[in-house]
């Protein structure tokens, strides 16, 4: 037990007259005048003890610190005080407020039996500005690990000794005497990081609004770390969840798989941004790395790009020739253009029709803007191919302009992945160029290969194939970048549908409902399992419970659902087949619908006939529904060995089966 007076724990700051009133490193800034820690601009709780501690080491940085000097210092004689449980509680509390370890320090190094160090490096500017205003130059001043003053004698004999130990290690490892080297090496391998999630960035602002240009800074790093390819990055839409969440960085890092995680805090003052981030290792909780970054916002890319370099670096990822290419093309951005764009972002990740208009909006506003902004026009195809993929659009119309807006941002940049995934499925989906449609995938995840809907379009398009495999492939590796999307993880079900696993693709699809009810795409798949599994009561129940789900009175829904349930009952499969489509029939009278639809039917109650005249009439009218699922439908089954069934995938230009 220790009793402090309440004059020294109090006690004034004594600021030596070397030491400038303010000192950084990382993302810490410490004013010695005014006895504050601030971390990327937030103010520390460290008061006291703690606190001078850290102002004796900063006084002299690598040197060290003696236990007898900080006890002169901060306990003075006439302090009663148990004084090493109090120095041991001191730095304690210094280390959880740095983040630090004793294993493994980056700050405040333990010299046994003497001291105490600070080894971080000090950022030393020649000035103090005021943010906003133009920085100064800033030099890193890396602290000495040990004294320098050394007698020649005795340095001549340390090195000879080293030599010696160096040679009976490097027996020691040959041999691998007490598996040492397997225990080092093995080490060393854990200590690489191989995964990484950047959470949501803190907006240092006082204005709300400036929470789009947060959330887009976040989102655009998120996108540059994408491309680095030994690196797996969390997608945008995974970490978002986590935002303002005060879970800690183990249990997130532990939810989302991961063996780092990237924090930080954007501020926006006028054209001047500043961002401050640090990396920080998962397992054993430690930190790696802090550093910040100011400058104007027209050059806000280069910021990034400068951001993701530095943790490149630190986390030892080696950088492609392309990849270096692709960062040394990048050009400033208009301000007010780069705020349309990232506001793009944000209402495009919504994923629902109101998000993806305003996302229509903001990009157009921004190529307005900025008539070369590349990104912008990228986003823009990705959008359109989205619109058309939720029917909110015509393909005619929505894949014309995704196109478009892809072939303008690769003439302006084709180191643009997401570009190539748009045009990948506008070759796809559209012009039925299956040869191009892969090409433009592979080289799009070449390109990016963290990159989500890319991932997801390309699984899609391989499941639709019969490539059930190379699909599972690609939709596992989706779900490592996107864990907690329910978009992917619902689609992710596709191979399973395709493949006709459809036990395991009710079963993924039901534990989708059970977190959201509103998972639309969960509800489709789930009703389609049931279908061709030949689980008719529950399909039937299934599309009431939509019905009533989506807004139609329960009684309502029940008297419509009820000629199918009899149907059903009475007459078997084929009774649940004639009943849909003969409504099918009925709704077509009033508004023309995709005539694969009725060619699925018609197979099902065994009229071959119409079915291939309902398939040559889907061919005509391009239906997306044709090239989608046709491989893959049991409907089918049935007339797959027609002659007119044969000419009809022949005229399509299906690949052969692999």
């Amino acid at each position: 037990m220790f009793l402090v007076s309440s004059l020294s724990s109090e006690s004034a700051i004594a600021t030596s007259p070397n030491q400038p009133p303010v000192v950084r490193f990382g993302v810490f800034e410490v004013d010695v005048t005014a006895g504050e820690v601030r971390k990327s601009g937030l103010r520390q709780k460290l008061t006291g003890q703690p606190f001078q501690l850290l102002q004796a080491l900063l006084e002299r940085p690598g040197e060290v610190v003696t236990r007898d000097e900080l006890r002169q210092r901060i306990w003075p004689e006439n302090t009663f005080v148990d004084y090493e449980l109090a120095l041991k509680k001191a730095v304690n509390r210094l280390r959880e407020v740095l983040g630090d370890s004793a294993e493994s320090p980056h700050f405040i190094e333990t010299v046994p039996r003497r001291g105490y160090r600070f080894i971080g490096g000090i950022a030393t500017p020649s000035a103090t500005p005021e943010f906003g205003q133009q920085s100064p130059v800033v030099t890193e001043t890396l602290a000495p690990s040990a004294s320098t003053v050394r007698d020649t004698s005795r340095f001549l004999g340390k090195l000879i000794a080293g030599f010696a130990f160096l040679a009976v290690a490097g027996i020691l490892l040959w041999l691998n005497a007490g598996k040492l080297r397997t225990r080092i090496f093995a080490t060393s391998r854990a200590a690489e990081i191989h995964s990484i999630a950047v959470l949501p960035f803190k907006n240092l602002s006082k204005d709300p609004e400036q929470e789009f240009f947060v959330d887009g800074m976040t989102d655009e790093l998120i996108t540059d770390l994408a491309k680095f390819s030994q690196l797996r990055v969390i997608s945008h839409t995974s970490v978002m969840p986590y935002k303002g969440v005060g879970k800690s960085l183990g249990a997130i890092a532990g939810e989302l798989n991961v063996d780092a995680i990237i924090e930080g805090t954007v501020l926006r003052s006028g054209n001047r941004v500043r961002v401050t981030a640090q990396l920080l290792g998962a397992s054993p909780e430690r930190h790696l790395w802090a550093d910040s970054y100011q400058g104007d916002l027209a050059d806000v890319l280069s910021l990034q790009d400068r951001v993701a370099r530095s943790i490149a670096r630190e986390i030892r990822v080696s950088l492609t020739p392309e990849e270096q290419g692709h960062r040394a093309n990048m050009q400033p951005s208009d301000p007010e253009a780069y705020d349309a764009y990232v506001r793009g972002r944000y209402y495009a990740s919504q994923l629902d029709p109101e998000g993806l208009e305003k996302a229509v909006v903001n990009f157009s506003r921004a190529i307005e803007l900025q008539p070369r902004y590349a990104r912008a026009y990228a986003d823009l195809a990705e959008t359109y191919c989205w619109q058309v993929g939720m029917a909110m659009v015509p393909p005619q119309d929505g894949l014309l302009k995704a196109r478009q807006a892809a072939i303008n941002a690769l003439e302006l940049d084709d180191t643009l992945g997401q570009a190539h995934s748009s045009l990948a499925w506008v070759k796809y989906a559209y012009e039925w160029n299956f040869p191009e449609a892969e090409k433009e995938f592979h080289r799009s995840l070449q390109l990016n290969p963290n990159a989500s809907w890319p991932l997801l379009w390309y699984g899609m398009y391989l499941a639709q194939a019969n490539r059930i495999e190379e699909s599972l492939s690609a939709m596992k590796r989706v779900q490592q970048v996107d864990p907690l999307s329910p978009v992917v993880n619902s689609l992710a079900l596709t191979p399973m549908l395709t493949g006709r696993d459809f036990n395991a693709a009710t079963e993924g699809g039901l534990k989708m409902l059970e977190m959201d009810r509103n998972n639309g795409v969960a509800r489709w798949l789930v009703n389609t399992a049931y279908e061709r599994k030949g689980d008719f009561s529950k399909a039937i129940d299934l599309q009431e419970d939509t019905a009533v789900f989506y807004g139609e009175p329960k009684e309502s829904a029940a008297r419509r659902f009820e000629p199918l349930r009899r149907s059903y009952h009475s007459l078997g499969p084929m009774g649940y087949w004639r009943a849909n489509l003969q409504q099918n029939l009925s709704q077509r009278r009033k508004t023309p619908s995709d005539p694969y639809g009725l060619a699925v039917l018609y197979a099902r109650v065994g009229d071959k006939q119409k079915a291939l005249a309902m398939l040559e009439k889907a061919y005509q009218a391009r239906s997306q529904n044709l090239i989608y699922w046709m491989r893959t439908d049991p409907a089918f089954d049935s007339i797959r060995a027609d002659p007119k069934y044969a000419e009809l995938v022949r005229r399509v230009g299906f690949p052969e089966q692999q």
